[in-house]
């Protein structure tokens, strides 16, 4: 293993600040919410060592409206041969060639799963394909990450997906969750792990995204965004219990919020007309969470805090007597609160600075034969639990049970 060299640290650096650049020029200077918030901190005490020397051969797909394909820093990472790109769209799949430097297209991922040189795809693709697509390339013995959710709408998705991932445990499986990288998920599922907290009491997640009413949603194939409702993209909020303590959501109560002007409650494809929906579940752990799914105007937020037994954590950590002498104890005994740095050239990007840590977590996990950061079950346990919120939704806040999974 030979560490990088300053000199290709800065140039690997300059490049893909370059790349940055391009990528949000071609958003014609509309920065889409989400992708601006790249604030974020790390230890600056350890620079990034490398695991290994191997290179891991990658395809990606999907540089739609988001451009999100090359928006995790695998095209940088120094643990990554970039093989091949691919988009449906001709003019799109030249332009992410273009940004990503990269030689080798391909028209479609059918395509590119057949590329046996291809050792990991990231599929940047629709969400409603999320979970086809996995399954595509894992039965084309690809590692495969996605863009969330992990399903979109068809709750069999989500055994295919789990049944999938049983018959290749070889095979990593990663949900690009970009609230598991949040600096203070990052802390709380530290600190959840050592004890610090005790058990959830609480949990709050919330993922608001301002739409004022008539304007036009935002493009997508075949406009699935149009398609669905509020808790079908539920991620962002359930990682705030789910990411933090690797357990599930039980059951759900949830309302609703439809147009106040009754002339604008014109239901969708699916029958939906809630811009907004509000869920009550019950935890695993026999506590509470409230999760909200909200297009009213006001602030963007992809956020959450949580309450335990001893401690709680809002932005900032707070305890009893023994939950401030557990986090003492925590932090005596070596335990990391912030993000490790990243490898050089590979930036953290945005949603609160994840892009770049679900990239390398990705790599890594394959490198070392470990799981990734969200694996096959805490995907499921994340999107799953909106489905269902959904469907009570639609019937005045009916409890519903949420399916509960394991390998």
């Amino acid at each position: 293993m030979n560490p990088l060299s300053r000199r290709s640290f800065l140039a690997t650096s300059a490049a893909a600040a370059a790349a940055t650049s391009a990528l949000g020029a071609s958003r014609d200077n509309k920065t889409i919410p989400g992708f601006d918030q790249t604030q974020t901190d790390y230890d600056r005490t350890k620079e990034w060592k490398p695991f290994s020397d191997r290179k891991v051969r990658v395809g990606i797909v999907g540089h739609g409206v988001c451009k999100f394909g090359l928006e995790f820093g695998l095209q940088h990472h120094p643990n990554v041969e970039l093989v091949a790109v691919s988009d449906l769209y001709p003019d799109r799949c030249s332009e992410m060639a273009r940004l990503a430097k990269c030689e080798k297209t391909y028209p479609s991922l059918e395509e590119m799963v057949k590329d046996d040189t291809i050792e990991a795809i990231y599929c940047a693709t629709d969400a409603p394909a999320h979970a086809k697509h996995a399954i595509l390339c894992m039965e084309h013995g690809k590692h495969v990450a996605t863009a969330v959710p992990a399903f979109r709408g068809d709750i069999e998705d989500a055994e295919r997906l789990l049944e999938c991932c049983k018959k290749n445990p070889g095979l990593v499986y990663a949900l690009f969750e970009t609230s598991q990288f949040h600096d203070d998920l990052y802390a709380m599922e530290r600190l959840y792990a050592a004890g610090v907290f005790g058990r959830i009491v609480y949990a709050e997640g919330e993922y608001c995204h301002p739409k004022s009413l008539g304007a036009p949603s935002l493009g997508s194939y075949k406009d699935w965004r149009k398609k669905g409702c509020p808790m079908w993209y539920p991620t962002h909020a359930t990682a705030y219990y789910v990411g933090v303590t690797h357990k599930s959501l039980v059951d759900v109560s949830c309302q609703g919020t439809a147009p106040f002007d009754e002339a604008l409650r014109k239901p969708n494809a699916i029958g939906n007309v809630f811009t907004s929906e509000v869920g009550t579940f019950r935890t695993a752990e026999g506590g509470i969470a409230r999760m909200i799914i909200c297009g009213s105007q006001g602030e963007y937020l992809e956020a959450g805090r949580i309450r335990g037994e001893y401690a709680g954590y809002n932005q900032k950590f707070v305890g009893d007597a023994t939950g401030q002498k557990r986090y003492e104890e925590a932090i005596a005994n070596g335990l990391q609160l912030k993000k490790h740095a990243l490898p050089p050239g590979v930036e953290p990007g945005g949603h609160g600075g994840s892009h770049g840590y679900l990239g390398d977590d990705f790599i890594d996990s394959i490198l070392r034969g470990r799981k990734p950061a969200v694996d096959v079950i805490d995907a499921l346990n994340m999107t799953t639990p909106g489905y269902y919120a959904h469907l009570s939704a639609m019937k005045d806040g009916e409890t519903f049970k949420i399916p509960q999974y394991s390998l």
